[in-house]
C-alpha cells in the first residue's frame, strides 16, 4: 500500500508558515496530505509597537505561540514541533544539533516534501539563513539512522521564493521589508521568473490563509491597512505561491511545476 502523502515546513518564526506559504499548507492538508510545521523560535524579539510598551522576552513568547497555534489549526496542520530557540540568535546555534533535532522531525514523520526559507532568507533575515542550512543539513543527516529511527530519504526541498509580481503586491501593502545587520541594510529579494520552478494555485483557500494571517495580531499592520484592500489583491496575496526547487530525486527538467508533489503521486 502506498505511503500517504506528507509535506512538513520548517521555518523560523510564528507568522513565517501563514505569510509565507500558508496557501499551500491549507491546499494540500484540504487535499488530504498530511502537513506538519517545525517552527525554530517564537519571535520572542518581535515586538511591533511602542519599545515602552514591550512585555519582555517571556512574555510575547506566549502570545506569539498562541497566535502560532491559532493558524495551525486554521491552515489544517497536523503537528506543530517547537525547537525553542531564541529569536534572533538562531545562527547562533550549534548547526550539528539543531540539523540534527529536524532530522530526528524527518525520520519520524517520514515526508515526502520538505519546504523552507532560501538562502537569501527573503529579505536577509540572519534566522531565515540559518533555518534553510539546517534545514538542508537535516535532509543529510535525516538519510542515516539514528538508534531505533530508520534514515529517510526526503524526495523533494524546495525553498519559499518571492518573484516581482508578488513583491510588487507585497511592498505596497507592508511597506519597506528591510533590517540592518552588521551595520548593513539587506533588502527584500525577489527572484527572475524564469527562477521560479514551481508556482502553486491556492486562491481557492485565500480566506483560510488570511484568516490565518490574522491569528498573527501582534505582527501585522493596523487592520485598516489590510481590511481595507480589496479581495482581488488578497486573492492574490494568499493565493499566489512561488517555490524554487533546491532538490529532486523523483523529477527533473526546467518546466515550471503546479503541484510540489510532481513525481511522486
Amino acid at each position: 500500500m502506498p505511503h500517504p502523502l506528507r509535506l512538513m515546513a520548517v521555518l523560523a518564526h510564528p507568522d513565517d508558515e501563514s505569510l509565507g506559504c500558508g496557501g499551500t499548507l491549507a491546499k494540500y492538508a484540504a487535499e488530504g496530505v498530511e502537513t506538519y510545521l517545525v517552527t525554530a523560535t517564537l519571535g520572542e524579539r518581535g515586538w511591533q509597537g511602542d519599545p515602552a510598551d514591550d512585555p519582555g522576552l517571556a512574555a510575547l513568547a506566549c502570545v506569539r505561540e498562541a497566535e502560532l497555534r491559532c493558524a495551525v489549526a486554521i491552515l489544517g496542520i497536523r503537528e506543530l514541533a517547537l525547537l525553542g530557540y531564541i529569536d534572533g540568535d538562531l545562527d547562533q546555534a550549534d548547526s550539528r544539533e539543531a540539523a540534527g533535532r529536524i532530522a530526528a522531525h524527518l525520520r519520524r514523520l517520514r515526508p515526502q516534501v520538505v519546504i523552507t526559507f532560501g538562502p537569501e532568507g527573503a529579505y536577509g533575515h540572519p534566522d531565515h539563513i540559518a533555518i534553510c542550512q539546517f534545514t538542508l543539513q537535516a535532509c543529510i543527516l535525516a538519510q542515516q539512522p539514528d538508534g531505533d529511527q530508520p534514515g529517510h530519504r526526503v524526495d523533494k526541498l524546495y525553498y519559499l521564493a518571492t518573484d516581482q509580481p508578488l513583491a510588487d503586491v507585497y511592498l505596497a501593502i507592508f511597506g519597506d521589508i528591510s533590517m540592518a545587520v552588521d551595520g548593513v541594510t539587506r533588502l527584500p529579494y525577489w527572484l527572475p521568473d524564469w527562477q521560479v520552478s514551481a508556482l502553486i494555485d491556492a486562491t481557492n483557500y485565500w480566506q483560510q490563509t488570511w484568516a490565518a494571517c490574522r491569528c498573527h495580531a501582534s505582527q501585522l499592520p493596523p487592520s485598516d491597512v489590510l481590511d481595507s484592500i480589496p479581495d482581488e489583491t488578497h486573492r492574490f496575496l494568499w493565493g499566489y505561491q512561488p517555490f524554487v526547487r533546491a532538490f529532486s530525486f523523483v523529477n527533473r527538467g526546467h518546466t515550471r511545476e503546479t503541484d510540489l508533489f510532481e513525481g511522486l503521486r
